[in-house]
């Protein structure tokens, strides 16, 4: 029996800065998860998947990630996720700074 397509968001890592992207639903990259487009859809995020890869001038290391609805709009389900959205683990760069 094929596995349930469970909710996703595409993300990746912006090309010239690094920081952790998401793709949005007018395919635009944001740098905020709240902003991302939620794929219900395997089709679909497939195609959007296709498509999002083949922005290489832009972003590199695009993959599909799985999310759950949360108050303030999607939410990582693995800790890899949340982990990327903090930012640099070498603190005090990037979105880390901003915690201490």
């Amino acid at each position: 029996m094929p596995a349930i397509f469970t909710p996703k968001v595409i993300t990746a890592n912006a090309l010239i800065e690094g920081d952790v992207v998401y793709l949005t639903q007018d395919d635009t990259w944001s740098r905020h998860l709240a902003d991302a487009d939620v794929l219900t859809d395997e089709a679909d995020a497939q195609i959007r998947l296709i498509d999002a890869s083949a922005r290489t001038s832009e972003v590199v290391g695009v993959y599909l990630a799985d999310v759950s609805p949360g108050k303030s709009g999607p939410e990582p389900t693995h800790f890899r996720e949340a982990f990327r959205m903090r930012g640099p683990s070498n603190y005090p760069h990037g979105k880390q700074s901003e915690v201490f």
